[in-house]
């Protein structure tokens, strides 16, 4: 329940700052004196946009603070998943800076307006008589009707095997959309696979290739240029290889004269045989020199393959096309990998379907059973609020179609006289009767499920006498369960409340000022008397109005 607000530098209000407490609380005052003000400081509280205008003094900030008990609303996971410290006493601060920005706090963590939006669920519903038209919408008729077949848990349960449902009929699709895509072009990519695998390409192939070819189709320059060096370095009388040993010898014969001499012929000596060991690979390698057609055709081939493919590929290496062939492979396989991730995905669709139309049955069986009782509170009190001859005909039916809450498609119908034809409730009810309506709504809400803090906003208007008593009574009786507020013009209403504040305006200097003051016994009996004879208080609206406590 909402304990104390305070308003500082908002509309009309300078600073007020005021406590309540459980039970049913009264609001009056004036058309204009500020009761719109205080419900648009609560609007602030509950997330709603601010607005720059709704500053009193343009130089200064707007600060709206509202203290809320929560210790029974379960709220504890709400906080945990959100990251906000959790309190008892949870504070909600709303502040509005002449700049325009708005901020918002929740026990003095900085939120955004989604968050406070969500928790102000939890904990305040303010109803105005433009709201029973919600009566109309069928998220509330089935909010009422669940209530009452106690179907919460069962459609949390749904809504969770729903939202699995949802995310892999989605993934399904996106799967499917995969698969068409990569069918088509499968061949294709199949044909540059195999195309490449035939190839039987192997990293550093074409370095060897090359050099290969370069050797093959330079052959007889190469034979050449080798037997000619050969024969310069074996000429028998000139060759290199004569001279050399003919140097030896001419060391051989100083070489123990001196250190420097023999160093030389060791010198020449190695030489020698390093020149030897030369001068058979050149035979070597001229042996090996075979002028074949044939291979240096084939090698040629697949060079061009190579460059071929390349090209085509637009990659400068073999390990540049074997990249590419590993990368068709895997798109190949994937495309087998699809086939398998959606049949898994349609048999999950399939097990969270049964579950899904077990509990929309679920869901569709209690609402059978709860639709009569509702009937049934509904009319037994909207008799007593003077609607004797009211009806209701609301009828359920299940679709093929998973909606948010069930299966079910809902037609909620009402005849306010004997005779009349069952109609919508937008189209036949007038504003009186959707008030009455929605008031018994609520008292059957507050019955079966925790509403948070109740205020009523002028829900009255249309009805007096006899019907705004017992109207009053309701009220009483739904603040035994939780915090109601009613703001009225009514004193049959007013009489019922446990505590009476009075909004009124006050003139400072030249500045006009709305506030809201908790009325003492003696002055709530003066305005009661007054909102029953006017201004000018007469014994008899008096004593109307000390009855009317009484």
């Amino acid at each position: 329940m909402i304990t104390s607000l305070s308003i500082k530098n908002y509309a009309l209000i300078e600073k007020l700052s005021i406590d309540f407490s459980k039970g049913f609380s009264i609001i009056t005052g004036e058309t204009g004196a500020g009761k719109s003000i205080i419900l648009g400081a609560l609007g602030l509280i509950q997330g709603k946009r601010a607005d720059l205008s709704s500053i009193k003094n343009k130089e200064e900030k707007c600060v709206i603070e509202a203290h809320f008990e929560i210790s029974k609303y379960n709220l504890k996971l709400f906080f945990k998943e959100n990251d906000i410290d959790y309190e008892t006493d949870t504070i909600i601060r709303r502040e509005i800076l002449p700049s325009g920005k708005s901020r918002a706090f929740i026990n003095d963590s900085p939120v955004n307006l989604q968050l406070l939006q969500e928790l102000s669920l939890y904990l305040i519903d303010i109803h105005s008589q433009q709201q029973t038209r919600e009566l109309s919408d069928e998220t509330v008729q089935f909010d009422i009707i669940d209530a009452i077949a106690k179907n919460q848990d069962t459609i949390q349960k749904y809504q969770a095997i729903l939202s699995g449902y949802k995310s892999d009929k989605s993934k399904l699709n996106s799967l499917l959309k995969r698969q068409s895509d990569a069918i088509k072009e499968q061949e294709y990519q199949t044909f540059l696979w195999n195309e490449l695998v035939e190839a039987n390409f192997k990293s550093g192939e074409q370095e060897v290739l090359e050099e290969e070819f370069e050797k093959l189709n330079n052959v007889e320059i190469i034979k050449e240029s080798l037997d000619k060096s050969s024969a310069i370095a074996n000429e028998e009388q000139i060759g290199v290889m004569h001279n050399l040993k003919d140097i030896k010898t001419s060391l051989q014969k100083i070489a123990t004269y001196a250190p420097d001499y023999n160093s030389l012929l060791e010198r020449v000596s190695s030489l020698v045989i390093e020149f030897d060991d030369i001068t058979e690979e050149l035979d070597r390698c001229s042996d090996k020199l075979i002028n074949d057609p044939e291979q240096l055709d084939l090698i040629n081939q697949k060079l061009q393959l190579i460059y071929n493919l390349q090209k085509k590929h637009q990659v400068d290496s073999v390990e540049g096309l074997l990249e590419i062939q590993t990368g068709l492979e895997q798109a190949i396989s994937d495309l087998s990998n699809l086939e398998s991730d959606i049949e898994n995905l349609t048999i999950a669709i399939k097990d969270k379907s049964i579950i899904l139309d077990e509990l929309a049955l679920t869901i569709h069986t209690n609402r059978i059973v709860a639709i009569p009782v509702l009937s049934d509170k509904l009319i037994a009190i909207l008799d007593t609020l003077g609607m004797p001859n009211v009806r209701f005909d609301i009828q359920l039916k299940q679709g093929e179609t998973y909606l948010q809450n069930g299966k079910d498609e809902l037609q909620f119908l009402f005849a306010a006289n004997k005779g009349t034809d069952f109609g919508l409730l937008r189209k036949v009810a007038s504003g009186g009767e959707m008030s009455r309506i929605m008031l018994a709504v609520k008292a059957i809400f507050a019955y079966y499920s925790k509403l948070p803090t109740l205020i009523f906003d002028e829900i009255d208007t249309g009805v007096s006498g006899e019907i705004a008593i017992k109207m009053g009574e309701i009220m009483k009786d739904m603040s035994k369960t939780m915090q109601i507020f009613a703001i009225t013009h009514l004193p049959q209403i007013a009489a019922k409340g446990n505590v009476h504040f009075k909004v009124f305006k006050s003139t400072v200097g030249e500045d006009t000022q709305s506030e809201l003051k908790l009325l003492s016994d003696e002055e709530r009996v003066v305005e009661i008397a007054q909102m029953l004879s006017g201004t000018v208080v007469s014994d008899s609206a008096l004593n109307h109005a000390k009855a009317l406590l009484n």
